[in-house]
């Protein structure tokens, strides 16, 4: 039984986990063109001190650990963290570019990883050295075939449309997720970039994209989602779907059961928080497991009802996403 409860009854089982605020491409919705300062070197968790955190977070009921960025295949260790965090117990996904996942996808499945979610805005070379800033198209192409091959399966995509620059892109997109197997999800873009430049007259809805869907497919809404990010739908019958995150025009935030615990060992209750809890520094000044897992359950219960993106005096976190972690 998790006893990670917030004052809204909401029982958190997902640890989203940041390996590293260093990524290889430099989205226009994340990341400025000249990067970011990264992370002091001595800030980042250890292996052997992220691999307890987790442990700690997996006995008081996490059973499931997304590994994110950044990039995490950036990080060296990274099959030493899947394989360590397997051992534990929960299951091990990741979010990741695929850049150089050809190369590693493997060694991650004999490691424990059990899958993988990765970012494709675009098929087109241009429109993706566009949004990416880098020319790497292919190369995410041949990581998200060896995904397939190795068995991370079912591989999941992720899309961010971007008004008049690739949102004429979701019938194709979807095309190509079908004729391969793989699941689609589209994502609402949300106020997470380093220059806070994001406006919801940028934005593709969600409510948008389903509409262009429909001029080519049938849609059929799915029951169930549960805690689930994702709306899906049947389409054309089935048994094939794709999914909608509107996590900006329908917040889904009464079913959130994530948390996150960032490159430098800040956990945090919602990706749009404020506030984060320091799980580093008493870990490293000795702290016992009980102490930990106190400053833990407290931040969870601090946990607000909803990430007020729709309020009036919504601010972006101090944090852009790829410091956070997705």
């Amino acid at each position: 039984m998790s006893r990670l409860v917030d004052r809204h009854g909401r029982v958190h089982r997902d640890l989203r986990v940041s390996l590293t605020d260093r990524c290889s491409l430099r989205c226009t919705y994340c990341m400025p063109a000249q990067g970011l300062p990264w992370l002091p070197k001595d800030t980042l968790l250890s292996t052997e001190e992220l691999l307890y955190l987790i442990g700690v977070l997996v006995d008081l009921g996490i059973d499931e650990v997304r590994l994110t960025g950044g990039e995490p295949l950036l990080r060296p260790d990274l099959v030493d963290v899947v394989a360590g965090t397997a051992k534990l117990g929960p299951e091990v996904s990741m979010t990741t570019n695929a850049l150089g996942l050809d190369k590693t996808a493997t060694a991650l499945v004999e490691a424990g990883l059990s899958r993988v979610n990765i970012s494709l805005d675009t098929l087109r070379p241009e429109t993706f050295k566009a949004l990416a800033r880098r020319n790497r198209l292919d190369d995410t192409l041949r990581g998200i075939e060896a995904a397939a091959a190795a068995g991370l399966t079912p591989v999941k995509l992720n899309t961010v449309l971007m008004r008049d620059i690739n949102d004429i892109e979701a019938v194709d997109l979807l095309a190509f997720a079908l004729e391969h197997g793989y699941q689609l999800r589209f994502i609402e873009q949300m106020p997470l970039d380093a220059g806070h430049t994001w406006n919801r007259e940028g934005m593709v809805t969600g409510e948008e994209v389903l509409t262009r869907l429909r001029t080519v497919y049938d849609l059929e809404p799915l029951p169930g989602r549960g805690s689930a990010p994702a709306e899906r739908f049947l389409v054309d019958g089935g048994p094939e779907t794709v999914g909608v995150i509107a996590s900006v025009s329908a917040p889904f935030c009464g079913a959130c059961d994530r948390i996150r615990l960032t490159a430098d060992g800040q956990l945090r209750n919602c990706l749009f928080a404020q506030g984060e809890t320091d799980l580093r520094t008493p870990l490293r000044d000795g702290a016992s497991d009980q102490e930990l897992a106190d400053l833990i359950l407290e931040c969870v219960a601090g946990k607000l009802p909803g990430h007020g993106i729709n309020e009036p005096n919504f601010l972006q976190p101090p944090r852009p996403m790829s410091a956070i972690g997705g």
